[in-house]
């Protein structure tokens, strides 16, 4: 009789905190929803509130690594323009440590681009997660690689020159 108390117990236990890590995965999972919505909606305001006091914006292009004022800076055009981006989320895996207030995730998505992949980091600030980095990145199929490379070859050969030089 104990041990299937203590069982009982044991699958009660497991079974709440298998719910706290769908609820959190949920929260995050929609938290990135509505910031790939505030940026499709150019709603300037949303977008950055879903992200860190300190957060980070990697994107595609090499010199493209914004701390969060220099993001706001570079970005405020496009959702003054009515039309910042839009991205739509294919798949997207969730990965938070249980009582973490970090997690971290990776998504494909459909944009402008085609098929890009996004990673980042969620931290929960106050009761809320929100996006501390985040990093875009062009998906590009291997037999492609060559093609891509011999194609920016002139502007990475620069970049890398300019950059070993500082």
């Amino acid at each position: 009789m104990k041990f299937k108390i203590s069982l009982l117990l044991l699958l009660v236990v497991f079974g709440l905190q298998a719910q706290d890590r769908d609820a959190t995965e949920m929260a995050i999972n929609t938290q990135l929803e509505n910031w790939h919505k505030a940026a499709a909606d150019a709603d300037f305001d949303a977008y950055f509130d879903l992200m860190t006091k300190d957060g980070v914006f990697i994107g595609t292009d090499a010199e493209e690594n914004w701390q969060l004022d220099d993001f706001k800076a570079y970005s405020k055009p496009y959702f003054d323009a009515g039309k910042a981006w839009t991205f739509k989320t294919l798949e997207r895996t969730i990965y938070h440590p249980k009582k973490s207030k970090i997690a971290w995730f990776d998504e494909l998505l459909e944009t402008q681009m085609g098929i890009c992949r996004g990673s980042g980091v969620m931290r929960l600030d106050g009761k809320e997660w929100k996006v501390q980095h985040y990093v875009l990145s062009i998906a590009v199929p291997n037999e492609n690689v060559s093609e891509l490379t011999e194609l920016k070859n002139e502007h990475d050969s620069a970049l890398i020159k300019q950059m070993r030089s500082n």
